[in-house]
């Protein structure tokens, strides 16, 4: 059992959720995930068990066919799956946050249609902001809809960087929409596009091009996503509301910053874990390096940055589930986690000496999982660009 980033206050349920992952992760995950990783292989096995445990409705509500479990529920049971393998909580992440979307925003129509299916893993999510010259700019998207004169809208435009793009069957994706709005992120409109699994041209006018190659985050792909003459209908459109789509999105957003946190601090405590673990195998100088002070400080540093990371995650998810506005604790939790788990990352690297350089030792994934972190979800500098406005709004003189 994992000593660091224990959550006070959690109620039974909870804590048997969170054990049973945990286990599932010792027993099922870290034993195959340098396999799956080395051949950049799609994890089905793993996927399937994960739909019979129902972790894809965990925060779906029980009258759709999902636990109705909370955003804090949510983010342990994806800090030990990142624990595990961080590429099996990105599987959950975009499912997650299209399901939470729905579940906010969507009509209630769009809720039957799709969040029963969603609960049981049967329809998978994912979601898609960025172009390939879009970065933080939202409001630059060129991915445009046009209104059609017999009503629905034709899609043209290309997306980038689409976690699940081939394996998910519903997509939500926000593109231009000419709503008569004057500022810019009023004209945005999130569309949910149902289409089969796999690659090339899934739909008429939609075309899911082949995996992008990646330095980590293997096994799991990342896409494009092509619009050619997309036809959508208006029951497509996110809550029958044109023109919300950023609202909508950002909303889904603050809640995958929390994710990407949980994310951050269970490769941090596997990285700390198997620090601490070779440290006291290794000999040096006739004793455990360990025992050598050089090491054994920087056990605690990493010990302290994980722990913190941990509370900062729970914090914003208890914030998110009380109803009250997190953005700003979301970015904090999401930019000191990622930063600390890249930091704990390099500094286990380090204990493990030339051993952390071969691909026989597992920290040698979390090296290259890590940095995916520091920019998922908007990168540090976006959060501390939240951050600050909001900082500088709240103690104005």
């Amino acid at each position: 059992m994992t000593r660091l980033a224990q959550t006070l206050g959690l109620t039974e349920f909870q804590t048997d959720i969170v054990t049973t992952v945990r286990r599932f992760v010792d027993k099922e995950i870290i034993p195959v995930a340098a396999e799956f990783e080395r051949t950049d292989t799609y994890p089905q096995p793993i996927v399937d068990a994960m739909r019979e445990m129902g972790l894809f409705g965990l925060m779906i509500p029980e009258s759709y066919g999902g636990l109705g479990e909370s955003l804090l529920t949510y983010a342990l049971c994806v800090e030990e799956l990142a624990r595990g393998w961080m590429s099996i909580s990105g599987v959950l992440n975009t499912h997650f946050i299209v399901a939470y979307m729905l579940r906010q925003h969507g009509t209630e129509a769009q809720k039957q249609r799709f969040l029963p299916r969603m609960a049981t893993g049967e329809t998978r999510g994912a979601f898609s902001m960025s172009e390939p010259e879009l970065g933080s700019d939202v409001a630059a998207i060129r991915t445009h809809a046009t209104r059609d004169p017999d009503g629905g809208y034709t899609i043209a435009g290309q997306k980038m960087w689409l976690t699940n793009g081939g394996s998910s069957t519903l997509v939500a994706v926000l593109v231009r929409s000419d709503e008569g709005a004057d500022k810019p992120h009023r004209n945005l409109t999130a569309f949910l596009v149902e289409k089969p699994t796999g690659f090339g041209e899934v739909l008429p006018g939609l075309t899911i091009p082949g995996k992008i190659d990646k330095l980590g985050y293997k096994g799991i792909d990342t896409t494009e996503m092509i619009f050619d003459g997309y036809r959508a209908g208006d029951d497509d459109v996110l809550g029958a509301a044109p023109g919300r789509g950023f609202v909508q999105m950002m909303d889904g957003i603050e809640v995958g910053r929390v994710n990407v946190a949980a994310r951050a601090c269970g490769v941090a405590v596997r990285a700390f874990e198997l620090a601490v673990r070779y440290a006291q195998q290794r000999q040096t100088f006739g004793k455990p390096i360990a025992d050598h002070q050089a090491i054994a400080f920087q056990l605690a540093e990493m010990a302290t940055k994980v722990e913190a990371a941990h509370l900062m995650m729970v914090n914003a998810a208890r914030l998110k589930d009380s109803g009250e506005r997190n953005d700003v604790a979301a970015g904090m939790a999401k930019y000191l986690a990622s930063e600390y788990c890249s930091e704990v990352t390099q500094q286990s690297f380090r204990i493990h000496g030339g051993y952390g350089y071969s691909t026989e030792y597992e920290i040698e994934r979390l090296m290259r999982d890590a940095p995916f972190l520091l920019i998922g979800e908007g990168t540090s500098e976006i959060q501390k660009q939240i951050i600050s406005r909001r900082l500088l709004a709240d103690y104005r003189i």
